[in-house]
């Protein structure tokens, strides 16, 4: 796997200033320095200058799938600080965490994250509405905080818990039933499909209260054709990202035609899940929690259209987001027995502390909590977070125009020297031993647009290795080193077969 060298020097003549400031606004945004002049834009260092020339060059190398390693290798050349054009993209890359603090103190009342092509696109080509995940301004606000209170807030949390907790049961139970099965007292595979059918069978059970049955050997043709519609609408997005999705829509390319498909059936699942709970609504009498999109159906605080596009997207976005981290999570505990170990102890000693109060276990979990911290580190979902920024910006003594977008490299940072110690080393306890950790991770974002499914996954992720700690000891050839791959998020490189034994 790819290291990340030293930084290299600034470049001879290049000062840094020692703060980073706004151009043009008033006292309480800073000052620039009265010593260093900002540098244009135009002399940052970097690729961007012939934005079509280096897309094709980029294809040519492969580079949709190794992005993440081009932007470590770029840092490594142009610095801390750099710009690239890519076909329809021109970005700003940073990857310090304080130039990260600069980028998000200067976000705004609405911020603006990557905008992704093919999703407006399809939007615009079936009429549909946009989610909050696609939305911008004051309209992304005012849903924005209806939908906060939905899945961020704290009696949000109480009223998932129990929800998740009996889907990590239930994927406990089918891991001792194949391992009955295996004749062999454990149970080797691959676990991709399987943790993709566990955080889709989550993530929907909480947005539309309603269990698919997605952990059964058997699984109905319908959520057969709505897993296999996400996946091929995630694979058929990293292609257009760097194409105009407008140009592939008129020659009507097989891209293009695979990903109206594949979103039209996942829609088309969230219209039948819509006509299910209303019907369900009309016969409930008591006030039993039925799931986000039943909860914003009774307060009719937003339309109904923006309410089945935003749950919508949010279910599209939690599936191979987390079930990615917990295959990573699972690698990396397999290859340090010892922090396994740890967390055991941790996960046997709250439980015992807490019983079934599942508010107080998950408070008692630190160190559970530090490792998918620690995993998200060094196997980060989304290799840049992104913001277009709201007014003229200085980071690294360069001025960065408003409108620009910058794109903070999370995977180059957590593999970093200069920011972590031994960053290739798995240790939950970096984050809990005083270090500094301001704007180290950052696997879910910041701020106001973080993600909106961030406590879902968390939850979720956190009462899925506490099941499986107390049930089984994970096991890998410690020897197999699995590299990644990028196709809209990170993938392991090769299949990851592990072994789950039960302890009992």
């Amino acid at each position: 796997m790819l290291l990340l060298r030293r930084l290299p020097a600034v470049p001879s003549g290049l000062r840094l200033i020692s703060h980073h400031s706004v151009v043009g606004a008033g006292p309480e945004m800073g000052t620039l320095s009265q010593v260093d002049t900002p540098l244009p834009y135009n002399q940052m260092p970097g690729n961007w200058k012939r934005g079509w020339l280096e897309l094709y060059r980029f294809w040519r190398k492969d580079g949709f799938h190794n992005i993440h390693y081009h932007m470590m290798e770029n840092f490594q050349r142009f610095g801390p600080i750099y710009r690239e054009a890519l076909g329809i993209y021109d970005s700003v890359f940073i990857q310090l965490p304080e130039d990260a603090a600069t980028l998000f103190h200067v976000e705004g009342l609405h911020p603006e994250r990557l905008r992704v092509p093919p999703w407006y696109e399809y939007r615009d080509y079936r009429n549909r509405r946009y989610g909050v995940l696609l939305k911008k301004g004051e309209d992304w606000r005012s849903h924005r905080i209806a939908l906060n209170r939905e899945v961020l807030s704290m009696s949000a949390m109480s009223r998932f818990l129990p929800l998740l907790d009996s889907v990590g049961q239930d994927f406990v139970h089918r891991a001792h039933i194949q391992v009955e099965r295996s004749g062999r007292g454990k149970w080797t595979a691959d676990l991709t499909n399987e943790l993709f059918r566990f955080a889709l069978e989550s993530v929907c059970y909480v947005l539309y209260g309603q269990r698919l049955g997605l952990l059964q050997d058997y699984i109905d043709p319908e959520s057969q054709q709505f897993i296999d519609s996400v996946s091929l609408m995630f694979n058929t997005t990293a292609p257009m990202l760097y194409l105009p999705p407008s140009l592939l829509r008129k020659i009507n390319s097989s891209i293009w035609k695979d990903h109206v498909r594949a979103w039209d059936a996942i829609f088309t699942h969230a219209d039948r899940c819509i006509q299910q709970i209303y019907s369900s609504l009309r016969q409930q009498s008591d006030s039993t929690y039925s799931g986000v999109l039943s909860s914003l159906l009774l307060q009719d605080q937003m339309p109904l259209e923006d309410i089945k596009a935003s749950v919508t997207e949010l279910m599209a976005g939690g599936v191979d987001t987390t079930s990615m981290t917990l295959q990573w999570a699972m690698y990396e505990l397999a290859r340090t027995p010892s922090v396994q170990e740890k967390l055991r102890s941790e996960v046997i000693a709250a439980r015992d502390a807490s019983g079934k109060d599942l508010t107080a276990l998950l408070k008692r979990i630190p160190l559970v909590k530090a490792a998918l911290k620690e995993t998200l580190r060094l196997h980060p979902v989304a290799i840049t977070l992104q913001r277009y920024t709201q007014r003229d910006t200085v980071i690294r003594n360069y001025i960065i125009p408003q409108g620009t977008l910058v794109q903070v490299g999370l995977y180059a940072m957590g593999r970093n020297p200069d920011i972590f110690a031994l960053p290739q080393r798995f240790s939950p306890e970096r984050w809990l031993g005083g270090g500094p950790t301001h704007f180290r991770g950052l696997g879910f974002g910041f701020g106001p647009r973080q993600c909106i499914g961030r406590r879902i996954a968390e939850i979720e992720m956190q009462l899925f290795l506490i099941h499986i700690l107390e049930n089984f000891k994970i096991e890998i050839n410690r020897m197999v080193d699995v590299g990644t791959t990028f196709n809209l998020i990170l993938f392991p490189s090769k299949p990851i077969h592990l072994t789950l034994r039960p302890l009992k």
